[in-house]
Formats: structure tokens, C-alpha cells, sequence
């Protein structure tokens, strides 16, 4: 190694180590959020706008594998693990008090995803992904767990209304991603690009409680409460039924795949990038691809996945209400199973019903808006907002939805090395700070450090790797090469 490249590592160290300092007081990545807006996201910023596979200045590359798992809640709390402990038990408690109590999951599994540059006006991509989202949330509740039967829930629930929502869909998807130039003068350039999505459903289910209500009675000088009004509707996706414990892992897989359904998908997105307009010399490398500031806007997973209804779906309404809190503990305490919990179900309630047909859960439709500015010396600001165009899951339509809200990431990229420290604010308020780092082809990143560090937040983050090859020899991608007549000669 010259001295040369041992003064830039030095520079590039201590200026990550000054971004690190200066973010340390904050917050969270969304995804592969790191390398949103960078040059270098090829088939992975695809996911983030359709437009973006065209301000990549190489001519190709592939991610061979990535993977991303994103959590968060206020429920729980692990009390003894860490990224980096990883005791034989782990400790947790639930969330006490009076509150709105929810939980989100994602994650994504990349399964070589491929970017081609047709030229410089027009590029595709493809591959096939895995994806999975769920999302649960409850009214207002108190709780905490010196609870020992539902008398005492309902004592410390006194008039409340109790409700709750859960939406979980997986599914795979093969994608294909085209993107052109649709106009390139002096000031600016305008790419636009549209993703089609194949999609299979894998496991789709929810849960809806409303209006749940109890009323009080005191017969002998001890409160009792006996059911009110409630309606319940759950369903979940008819190929978990053919998984038997008596077949073999193969032959469950293979019924398990055969009974899902087909879906379909669109992104649509555009890039603006605004041009420097300093003045250029004949030596000066190509400047196609640079730019003073990028402006992306991309509607992403207009779309839905449909599921059959599992033979025990139901819907239930209208509790009898002679039904007390000493009924509830006994004809519940002991259920085993799925069918045994509706058996008992069928005895407290006046309308009770199978569910048949198919129902639709919605792809985490979303508007994103992202703006990037190159900085000098490597460095770049991207900042992002997402404005989820989901409802509620209390009505007719079932909704997945994305963490994110805001989100800004300093980072310091070249072909080879990056660093990166997203801070992002998700939709229920949560301030995380992530950090990532690229070395060649290998990008890993965590959404929150506190998993790394501490070990009560691991409820709350998440982590990603991705291993992507770009053109190795070949440095420049698309730039141009000195006109051999203007070469100095060789001696």
C-alpha cells in the first residue's frame, strides 16, 4: 500500500468517525436505506424507483443475494440480548400501563436481481424477491402482568372499549423494470421508469375486534362483568391447511405452494437530475452521470395479493351476555388448538359464522419522494420522505404499510468503500440511528445500533446484508476514454 493510499484511508476513517459523533444523539435505516439516492444502488435502488437503474455509471451488475429484517413495538421488551450477546435464555417483559400497544415486522429476500444499462438512454432490470409484512395494533388498554384472570383485566379496564387489528402477508415476486430517458438538454435530465410485478401469495391472515364492551354487575359484594357487545372477524390464507405432521416436509411444501394464488404489482417512478453548470475542459473525465442535485418521485406496490379462506376462518358478533369473566377463564385456559378455540368461541356468541371465498390484502402502497446532494470529497446528503396511502385495517379493504416517515442519511461512498448512518423517523414516532458499511461487493448495515450496544432494544431494529458484483476491470463503466490523437506519447 503507498502512502499515498494510507493518507486517504486516514481521511476516510476520521471523517466517519466525525459524522458518527455528530449523529450519535439520534436514530434509525429503513430498508437499504443506506445506499437510497447513491450512484452505486444499481438493482438495489431499483426497489426504491423504477428511474434510479439509470444513474448508475456502470454498464451492469447483480445482486446475488440480499436480505433485510426491520422490527419495531412497543410491547415487549427483551431484558438480556444484544446483536452481540446472545445468552441461552432470553428475558422479556411486556409493556405496562395505559396505552395504544403495537407491533411491525418486515423483511425481503433478494434472489439474484439484475441491472443492464441498453446504452445510456434506456436500462432494465429483473429478478425475483420474497417479501413479507405484518402490522398489529390494539385500542387504548391497561395492563400489566400481575394479571391473573380476566376479572381483573376487565376491574383495571373499567368502560373501555376494547378493539384491535393484525394484517400479515408474504408473498414472491418476479419483477422486470424498465427505465428510459425521456428528455436530456443543458440544465437537466428526466429519467422515468415502470416495474411489473408477478406476484404469489405464501401466507396472508388478519384479525379484527371492535366494540368490545363489558358491564358490571355486583352480586355479593365482588365485581363481576359479563360480555356486552364485540365483533370479530379473523381469516387467514387456506394453504396452512394442507400442512399435516404426517407427510413429509417435501410433500407439505409442494401443497402448501400449489394452493396459493396469483397477484400482481406496479411501480412507477421518476428521477430529475439537475446538472452542474460549470464550465468543462476537453481533459476533464465525463460528467454524464454527475449531478448537483437528484430529485426522485415513485409510487411503489400499487397492488395486492388474494388468499382462500382457511377452513377456520370466521366471523363472530352479538356475545350472549350471560357470558361472565369466570366463563371466559374457563372455556379458554385450555385450548390447544385453532379449531378448539373456535369450538369454544361457538358457545359465547349469538352469531357465529364460517367464512368462505377469498379475501385481498394490499401491498404496502406508498408515495416516496427522495432528493440527493453530492457533497464534495465522496460525501453525499439523501433525504426521503414516505407518505403511506393505506387506510385503516378496522374497515372492508386489509392494508400492509412501510415503518418509514422520514429519513436522512450522510454517507461517504466510493466504488469500493461507504459508510453510511441513516437517521430515520418511522410512522408511530420512533427516532433510530443506523449504520452501514460497504467493502467491495458486501454491504451490511443495522437499523438501530442500540441492537448492537444494548441489550434491552433488540424488540426494536432490525439488520441487512446484501452481496452485489459490479464490472471490475473496466472502472469507468460508460465514461469515455482520451481521444488516442490528443495522447501523450510513450517512452
Amino acid at each position: 500500500m503507498t502512502l499515498r493510499q494510507k493518507e486517504k484511508i486516514i481521511r476516510m476513517r476520521n471523517c466517519i468517525t466525525a459524522v458518527l459523533l455528530v449523529f450519535s444523539l439520534g436514530t434509525m435505516a429503513q430498508d437499504y436505506h443506506a445506499v437510497e439516492g447513491s450512484p452505486f444502488a444499481g438493482s438495489l435502488g431499483v426497489a426504491g424507483n423504477p428511474a434510479s437503474i439509470l444513474s448508475t455509471p456502470y454498464p451492469w451488475d447483480i445482486t446475488l443475494f440480499s436480505t433485510q429484517v426491520k422490527n419495531s413495538t412497543n410491547a415487549v421488551r427483551f431484558t438480556n440480548y444484544s446483536y452481540l450477546s446472545h445468552p441461552d435464555t432470553i428475558g422479556y417483559d411486556w409493556t405496562k400501563g395505559n396505552l395504544q400497544r403495537f407491533a411491525a415486522l418486515n423483511y425481503n429476500i433478494h434472489l439474484l436481481n439484475v441491472r443492464l444499462s441498453l446504452g445510456r438512454k434506456q436500462g432494465i432490470s429483473f429478478g425475483a424477491n420474497i417479501r413479507g409484512y405484518l402490522s398489529a395494533r390494539t385500542g387504548t388498554v391497561n395492563y400489566n402482568d400481575s394479571l391473573n384472570n380476566m376479572n381483573q383485566f376487565f376491574l383495571i379496564n373499567e368502560g373501555a372499549s376494547y378493539k384491535a387489528t393484525m394484517v400479515t402477508s408474504s408473498w414472491l415476486e418476479l419483477y422486470g423494470t424498465y427505465s428510459r430517458t425521456l428528455w436530456d438538454d443543458a440544465f437537466g435530465r428526466l429519467n422515468a421508469g415502470v416495474t411489473l410485478k408477478l406476484m404469489r401469495g405464501l401466507s396472508g391472515a388478519y384479525l379484527q375486534l371492535t366494540n368490545g364492551t363489558v358491564t358490571q354487575s355486583m352480586p355479593h359484594d365482588t365485581p363481576v362483568f359479563n360480555l356486552a357487545t364485540a365483533t370479530a372477524r379473523y381469516g387467514y390464507s387456506s394453504n396452512f391447511d394442507y400442512w399435516h405432521d404426517n407427510q413429509s416436509t417435501g410433500t407439505n411444501l409442494k401443497d402448501f405452494i400449489n394452493h396459493t394464488q396469483f397477484g400482481a404489482a406496479l411501480d412507477l417512478g421518476v428521477e430529475y437530475l439537475v446538472k452542474s453548470q460549470a464550465v468543462q475542459t476537453y481533459i476533464d473525465t465525463d460528467d454524464y452521470f454527475d449531478y448537483e442535485w437528484k430529485i426522485g418521485v415513485s409510487l411503489l406496490d400499487l397492488g395486492a395479493n388474494r388468499y382462500g379462506y382457511g377452513k377456520e376462518s370466521r366471523f363472530v358478533s352479538n356475545p350472549k351476555t350471560t357470558v361472565t369473566d369466570a366463563n371466559l377463564n374457563n372455556k379458554f385456559d385450555n385450548t390447544g388448538s385453532f379449531a378448539e378455540f373456535n369450538d369454544s368461541l361457538a358457545t359465547i356468541a349469538n352469531t357465529y359464522a364460517t367464512l368462505y371465498g377469498r379475501f385481498t390484502i394490499y401491498n404496502p402502497a406508498r408515495l416516496v419522494v427522495n432528493i440527493d446532494r453530492p457533497l464534495p470529497n465522496n460525501f453525499a446528503l439523501n433525504g426521503e420522505l414516505t407518505l403511506n396511502l393505506g387506510g385503516s385495517n378496522y374497515g372492508k379493504r386489509l392494508f400492509t404499510k412501510e415503518m418509514t416517515l422520514l429519513a436522512l442519511t450522510p454517507r461517504w461512498e466510493t466504488k469500493k468503500w461507504g459508510g453510511y448512518l441513516p437517521l430515520t423517523v418511522t410512522t408511530d414516532g420512533k427516532i433510530w440511528l443506523g449504520a452501514a458499511g460497504k467493502a467491495g461487493p458486501v454491504l451490511f448495515g443495522v437499523h438501530n445500533l442500540g441492537t448492537v450496544f444494548s441489550r434491552t432494544r433488540s424488540a426494536n431494529g432490525g439488520f441487512y446484508l446484501a452481496l452485489v458484483i459490479r464490472p471490475g476491470k473496466r472502472k469507468d463503466g460508460f465514461r469515455q476514454r482520451e481521444d488516442k490523437q490528443y495522447t501523450c506519447p510513450k517512452y
